[in-house]
C-alpha cells in the first residue's frame, strides 16, 4: 500500500526487496536534489525482516548518492529527532508500526522531522514512475553510524523544564512495562530507570516475534495487566514496535484504552503551558474533558501524524496528538512519542500524588468502539450522504472522510491509509449507544458492496 509518507505491505507478496530499494533510492534522490544536504538518516523497528530491507535499503541510498547516518535498532521519534540533530535531507524508518508480523514498511521524513505531506510524497513518488537518478561510480554515497541517537533522545525528554525529574525520582514509583518485542525493549527501560523507577518487564527481546498482535489495544494487554496485579505497579505502559504508541494499564490492572494517553499527558501539559489542542478526528472526547479544565480549546485534524503536527504548528499548539496513545508536544518535536509520554504520564502521578484508577475515575467515561469492514469497490460518498440526511442535527466535518458530532457522541467513516479497509469509529457515553452508531455506519457500507 502507498499512502502519504511511506509505503507497507505483506513481506513476500506486495513488499519486496526489488519495491524498497526502489522507492529508497527514490526517496533519496528526492531528498538530497532539493540542496539542503546529502545526509539521510537510517533505522528500523525490531521486525523480523528489518536487517534484510536494512541491508537493501542502505545500498539504495548510497546509490543515488545519499550519505546514510545509520543509527540501527531504534525508534520511530528517534529517527525524526536524528534528522533535526544532523540538520539531515531527511529519514527513513523502516516499520509497519502496529501492523501483524507479516508486513514491513517504510516511512519517510522530511528535512523539518515530520513524515512528508501530500505534495512532498507525490513528488517523491514520481521519481518512481519517471526514473531515478541514480550517481555514477564516482558519486555514490557513504555510510557512518551514530550509535548516540537514543541517548540523546532520552536527554531531550528529561531536559524538558516542566518535567520535576528529582521529585520523580523520588517517588520511585514501581512500573510495569509491556514491549511485546519491539524496539521499545531498547529504550523504555532504561528510561524508567534514570527516572528512579522500579521496572517490571516482559518481552523485551527487540527480536520481532511478537508473542501478541503488536497494536497497544485494551483486547491486546491481558498480560501486562496481569504483570501490574501481580507486581503491585502504579502504573503499566505498552508501546508498539517502533515506539510512538503509548498504551496504559491503571494501578487497577486494567487497560484503560489509549486515548486516555493523550488526554492525562494534556492535563499536565496544560498546567504548565497556555494554548490550543490538536488532535485527530477519531480521538475520544476525553481529551476535550481534559483540556476544559484549563478551558483551553481543542482543534480536530485529520487522521495522519503528519496532518496533527501541521496543524499544530499552524495553530500554535502547545500540545496534540492522536487517540491512539501518540503524544506530540512542540518543545520536543513536531513527532509522536512514547518515551515523552512515558514522562509525561509520571510527571502526572507526581502532581496528582494519587493512584491513577482515582484520577481517571473523576472524568467522565465514554465507551469506544472501533469497527473495519473491507473497502467496497464503489466510492464511499454515498454513505457520506447517507449518514448526513440521516442526522441531520450533527455537526458535519468532512476533512478526512466523515465525522458526524453531538455533545457527547460521534461517529467516524473513513478509508484507512494503511489497510485496505473502511474504519468505522463511534463514541458514545454508553456502548449501546456506540454500537448504535457503527451499527448505522456498518449497514450503509454493506449497501455498496
Amino acid at each position: 500500500m502507498i499512502g502519504v509518507s511511506g509505503i507497507r505491505g505483506r513481506v513476500g507478496f506486495g513488499l519486496t526487496p526489488e519495491v524498497v530499494a526502489r522507492y529508497a533510492a527514490a526517496f533519496g534522490a528526492w531528498a538530497i536534489a532539493r540542496g539542503q544536504s546529502k545526509a539521510i538518516v537510517l533505522g528500523r523497528d525490531s521486525r523480523v525482516t528489518g536487517p534484510l530491507f536494512h541491508t537493501v535499503t542502505r545500498a539504495a541510498l548510497e546509490s543515488v548518492g545519499a550519505d546514510v547516518i545509520d543509527i540501527g535498532l531504534t525508534t520511530t521519534p528517534t529517527i525524526q529527532l536524528a534528522v533535526e540533530h544532523h540538520h539531515a535531507a531527511g529519514g527513513l524508518g523502516i516499520t509497519a508500526s502496529h501492523n501483524p508480523i507479516e508486513w514491513n514498511a517504510l516511512k519517510f521524513i522530511g528535512p523539518d522531522g515530520l513524515f512528508l505531506s501530500a505534495a512532498q510524497g507525490a513528488e517523491m513518488r514520481a521519481l518512481v514512475d519517471r526514473g531515478i537518478p541514480y550517481a555514477t561510480y564516482d558519486a555514490l554515497g557513504t555510510t557512518r553510524f551514530d550509535a548516540d541517537a537514543i541517548a540523546r533522545h532520552l536527554d531531550r525528554v528529561l531536559a524538558l523544564p516542566f518535567l520535576d525529574i528529582p521529585g520523580i525520582r523520588a517517588r520511585r514509583f514501581r512500573v510495569a512495562y509491556d514491549a511485546c518485542r519491539g524496539a521499545g525493549g531498547a529504550v523504555i527501560p532504561h528510561l524508567l530507570e534514570l527516572l528512579g523507577c522500579t521496572v517490571e518487564a516482559i518481552e523485551l527481546e527487540a527480536d520481532g516475534r511478537f508473542p501478541r498482535p503488536p497494536e497497544p489495544v485494551p483486547e491486546n494487554l491481558g498480560a501486562l495487566e496481569q504483570l501490574v496485579k501481580r507486581t503491585g505497579a502504579q502504573i503499566g505502559f505498552a508501546t508498539d514496535p517502533d515506539v510512538d504508541r503509548l498504551a496504559l494499564v491503571s494501578d487497577a490492572g486494567v487497560a484503560i484504552g489509549e486515548d486516555y494517553t493523550l488526554a492525562l499527558a494534556t492535563r499536565v501539559v496544560l498546567r504548565h503551558r497556555s494554548g490550543p489542542v490538536v488532535t485527530n478526528l477519531s480521538t475520544s472526547r476525553i481529551v476535550d474533558d481534559m483540556a476544559a479544565e484549563r478551558g483551553a480549546r481543542v482543534i480536530r485534524a485529520p487522521v495522519g501524524e503528519v496532518n496533527v503536527a501541521l496543524r499544530m504548528r499552524a495553530e500554535g499548539a502547545v500540545i496534540g496528538g492522536e487517540g491512539n496513545g501518540g503524544v506530540i508536544l512542540p518543545e520536543l518535536h513536531l513527532g509522536r512519542d512514547a518515551p515523552l509520554g512515558v514522562a509525561l504520564l509520571l510527571q502526572l502521578l507526581h502532581e496528582d500524588g494519587e493512584p491513577l484508577s482515582r484520577i481517571i475515575g473523576r472524568f467522565p467515561r465514554y465507551a469506544i468502539i472501533k469497527d473495519k469492514l473491507d473497502r467496497p469497490s464503489k466510492p464511499l460518498d454515498a454513505v457520506y450522504a447517507a449518514l448526513t440526511q440521516a442526522f441531520p442535527d450533527a455537526e458535519a466535518d468532512t476533512q478526512d472522510g466523515l465525522r458526524l458530532g453531538w455533545k457527547d457522541r460521534w461517529i467516524h467513516v473513513r478509508p484507512s491509509g494503511t489497510e485496505p479497509i473502511v474504519r468505522v469509529i463511534a463514541e458514545a457515553p454508553t456502548p449501546a449507544g456506540a454500537q448504535a452508531l457503527v451499527d448505522q455506519g456498518r449497514e450503509l457500507l454493506a449497501k455498496l458492496t
